[in-house]
C-alpha cells in the first residue's frame, strides 16, 4: 500500500471513531521534513466524550492509553500502532481544551506542563501550534496565525524561567561541583531560552527535537561537552549560556524587551 493511499484510509478509520469530528497528520510528515524511516503522527480531534477502547477495538497492534495517561494536560493521551507496517502515533486531542487555549493564547497567556521526554515542558499553546501546522484529513479545524499577545508575552515568561535555572544552577550545584546537575539546569534552560526565541520570532514549535538548532542556540553543545568538576569552571559554563542565550534574545526584542 502506498503512503497515500494508507493515510487517507488510517485516518477515515479513526474519523469513524465515535465522538471524532475531525484527523490530522502532525510532525515531520506534515510539514515536509520526514525521512523514510520517520513515524507517522497522527492528531483525532473530539468533542465531550472520547473512549479510548473504540480505537484499542479496531485491533492494530500496539498500546493505547487512556485519557490523561500522558501527563493529564493539553497533552492528554494516545496511542503507539503499527499500521501497515508503519509506525503511528496517535494523540488525542479534546477540542474543549483545544479552544480554550486558543482563546488563551490570543490572550498571551499559557502555562508550562510537564511532560515526559521533554526538557522544559510543554507550552499549553502546543495544542494552538498544532492548528497551525498540522495537515487536516478529515473534518474541520481553524487555522489560527500566531497571537501578537503571545509574541509579546511568551519569551518574557520563558526567559523568566530560564534564568531562575540558572541561578539556582549557579547556586546550589556550581559551588559543590555537581557536573550532572548543572549540565541537566543547562540544558533545561538553554530550552526555555529557546522557546523565548522562537515565540519572539512568532514561530510556531510543536517539540525539543529541533529546538535549539531553530533557536541558534547549538553553541551550547560545545560548553556542555567543556564542562569539569571545576567549581570554578561550572559557574564561567553558565555564565556563558547566560550570555549566549540573551544575546540571541536581544538581537530580536532589544534589551528592554524581554
Amino acid at each position: 500500500m502506498d503512503d497515500e493511499t494508507f493515510l487517507n484510509t488510517t485516518a477515515d478509520t479513526l474519523f469513524a471513531l465515535p465522538g471524532v469530528t475531525a484527523v490530522a497528520l502532525g510532525g515531520s510528515r506534515a510539514q515536509g521534513t520526514a525521512r523514510p524511516d520517520s513515524d507517522w503522527d497522527l492528531a483525532i480531534y473530539y468533542r465531550g466524550a472520547f473512549a479510548p477502547a473504540d480505537l484499542a477495538a479496531v485491533g492494530w497492534p500496539g498500546q493505547v492509553s487512556e485519557l490523561g495517561e500522558w501527563g493529564g494536560g493539553v497533552f492528554n493521551g494516545g496511542a503507539w500502532l503499527t499500521i501497515e507496517d508503519r509506525r503511528v502515533d496517535v494523540h488525542y486531542r479534546d477540542l474543549d481544551v483545544v479552544d480554550a487555549q486558543l482563546r488563551a493564547a490570543e490572550s498571551g497567556r499559557f502555562r508550562i506542563e510537564p511532560l515526559a521526554f521533554h526538557l522544559a515542558g510543554i507550552p499549553t499553546y502546543l495544542v494552538v501550534a498544532e492548528l497551525a501546522i498540522n495537515r487536516v484529513l478529515c473534518g474541520s479545524l481553524p487555522r489560527p496565525a500566531y497571537p501578537e499577545a503571545l509574541r509579546r508575552n511568551a519569551p518574557r515568561t520563558w526567559a523568566a524561567q530560564a534564568e531562575m535555572t540558572l541561578d539556582y544552577a549557579a547556586a546550589n550545584h556550581a559551588p559543590h561541583g555537581r557536573l550532572t546537575p548543572c549540565a541537566g539546569q543547562i540544558a533545561v534552560a538553554a530550552s526555555c531560552f529557546a522557546h523565548a526565541i522562537l515565540a519572539a520570532r512568532a514561530e510556531w514549535i510543536t517539540n525539543e527535537k529541533s529546538l535549539l538548532t531553530r533557536a541558534g542556540l547549538t553553541a551550547i553543545d560545545e560548553i556542555v561537552e567543556s564542562l569539569t568538576t571545576d567549581p570554578q569552571a561550572l559557574r564561567d559554563a553558565i555564565e556563558s549560556v547566560r550570555a549566549l542565550c540573551r544575546s540571541e534574545l536581544e538581537n530580536i526584542c532589544g534589551s528592554e524587551g524581554f
